[in-house]
């Protein structure tokens, strides 16, 4: 589905602007992009418990081993706010500002830079059914109890491609409800167990290791092929969720995922053959880097991994008395399952979170999940070089003399503006997010039929003068604004955001009288026919002040 901005006009009232884009000759100011970052610190004693009570002094925060200046500060305890020094008491929401669906209630202690994002995510291909489901009991329960009002949560599943099984809703029994249809999904683990019994017993039945090397290769390469698919939908929802405001966590269900795939395999080869050259082999599908790579995006996004080993107190799986050997047998097992889940632990101490591990008890994992979430510190400070885009590495240290546990993410990744902007269009697009304090309106015009089933879509994008920055210029009060704007069809296909810097200019001696006028912006786009979504972000770059907003509507018949 293509969306290509064709021609556009802007026009302020009787103020009109050329067609196509404006100049921006004659237009001189200097801003500053100052970034707040935020960072959620979680604190706990020997015994795992909260540490409560600490405040902004009690932390030093490390950036490239550098001290920064903690210039915000919010915590959370027992889902109670404390509001800190440098952040504002959150205003009464308003409907236009607020990302509020049909029966959410918002909950006005928690401002919008802290509210909670969570995505249950469900990897059919990765699990099986029967470990799925006895975790979907304790996560119904967890879903019901544990989470506050003002929490969004969505459900996704992956069956070797994503679905949306549920989108981002604050009832959290909506969720767990669609869990009950997901118990109905077959999972895909069970199969790749009989594969790995297969090429084991022909690993211990051969009499030559070249006999069955090859295969066993083979094996491991399909494994890797796998994880990367596996890994690169994660990637994808973290890079869906980059755009969205506050915490964002994902809570990964599984049956583990390999760090190394294959691994068990090559050592069951030296096992039996006694050829340690053939450990040399886990190197090539060592998959550290890919999750490596993963968690550095999701540090990067600001989202935390809570993995959940769904199989729980495993049983050996192919050795076992009767095919055990002294120096194999339950080894080779032990290998497996290690593999599985060095990468589940990876993840969440990487970002921040925990690992649910060896347990068939998930809810007490699932208390201290809901723990994490409803206990916390944020500590925020500012960056004033976020158009660099490097990467950076966090630490954080309390200044206690307790041996007390800090869990934060690993780092943080300075991200220019128009890099944020396009990030919440998107995130605007694919989960309904809108944010309005511009006031913008979005209307659709004519729909002009071309060839093949698309059309010329008119969209205005209007926003009221009086809610915008000016710099004097002469005889004239010039503004500054940059539109983002991208278009999602019913099948999923989604044009790049289009980005368009926007002069306005209103003479000094029309201004008073246009504060109550709009700003409209005219663009024609290119759309294919059925249902469509658009989403528009507007910066006001002199007054540093965003907006987004949504629509949907119907191209022909």
């Amino acid at each position: 589905m293509a969306a290509v901005v064709l021609a556009a006009i802007g026009t302020a009232g009787l103020w009109a602007q050329s067609e196509g884009v404006p100049s921006e000759e004659g237009l001189f100011y200097d801003t500053v992009d100052v970034n707040v970052v935020n960072v959620e610190v979680y604190v706990t004693d020997k015994d795992g418990n909260h540490v409560l009570g600490l405040g902004k002094d009690d932390f030093e925060l490390l950036v490239d081993d550098k001290p920064m200046l903690i210039s915000n500060f919010f915590s959370v305890e027992g889902g109670q706010a404390k509001i800190e020094e440098g952040i504002p008491e959150p205003p009464e929401p308003k409907p236009e500002d607020e990302f509020v669906r049909p029966g959410q209630i918002e909950d006005p202690g928690i401002p919008e830079e802290q509210r909670l994002h969570l995505v249950v995510y469900v990897d059919n291909f990765n699990i099986h059914p029967f470990t799925r489901n006895k975790v979907f009991r304790f996560a119904r329960t967890f879903l019901r109890q544990r989470l506050h009002r003002g929490d969004r949560v969505m459900l996704i599943s992956y069956d070797r491609s994503l679905k949306v099984r549920h989108p981002f809703t604050a009832d959290p029994e909506l969720i767990a409800a669609a869990l009950y249809e997901l118990e109905e999904v077959s999972g895909w683990r069970n199969t790749a167990d009989s594969e790995r019994r297969d090429i084991l017993k022909d690993v211990y039945d051969a009499d030559d290791i070249y006999q069955v090397r090859a295969r066993a290769m083979q094996y491991a390469e399909s494994l890797y092929n796998d994880l990367r698919f596996s890994i690169d939908a994660l990637k994808e929802v973290v890079e869906n969720l980059a755009g969205l405001p506050g915490r964002k966590a994902i809570l990964y269900v599984c049956d583990g995922l390999p760090m190394r795939p294959g691994e068990d395999v090559i050592w069951a080869l030296d096992d039996h053959f006694h050829d340690s050259s053939v450990l040399m082999e886990t190197h090539r599908f060592d998959a550290s880097r890919l999750f490596q790579e993963l968690a550095s995006k999701a540090n990067a996004n600001r989202v935390t991994f809570y993995t959940v080993d769904a199989a729980g107190l495993r049983a050996y799986t192919y050795m076992d008395a009767s095919n055990a050997t002294l120096a194999g047998g339950s080894n080779i097992d032990q290998i497996h399952f290690a593999n599985l889940q060095s990468s589940l632990v990876f993840l969440a101490d990487q970002t921040g979170g925990m690992a649910i591990l060896n347990t068939n008890d998930f809810g007490e994992g699932l208390d201290r999940v809901a723990g994490d979430f409803d206990t916390y510190y944020s500590l925020g400070f500012t960056t004033a070089d976020a158009s660099s885009g490097r990467y950076h590495d966090f630490k954080v240290k309390v200044k206690d003399g307790r041996k007390l546990d800090v869990r934060v993410r690993r780092g943080f990744r300075d991200k220019p503006v128009s890099t944020r902007m396009t990030e919440t269009t998107l995130a605007a697009l694919n989960f309904g997010y809108e944010s309005n304090p511009l006031g913008i309106v979005l209307e659709v015009g004519r729909r002009t039929p071309l060839e093949k089933g698309t059309y010329n879509v008119e969209l205005d994008v209007k926003i009221p003068i009086g809610k915008l920055s000016y710099l004097p210029q002469q005889e004239m009060q010039r503004g500054r604004i940059r539109i983002y704007i991208s278009a999602r069809d019913s099948e999923g296909r989604m044009a790049p955001v289009s980005e368009v810097p926007v002069p306005i200019d209103i003479p000094t001696a029309e201004f008073e009288k246009a504060q109550d006028q709009y700003f409209r912006y005219a663009m024609t786009v290119q759309m294919r026919q059925g249902r469509q979504i658009v989403a528009v972000g507007v910066r006001d770059e002199i007054g540093a002040v965003s907006g987004f907003v949504t629509r949907g509507l119907s191209v022909g018949s």
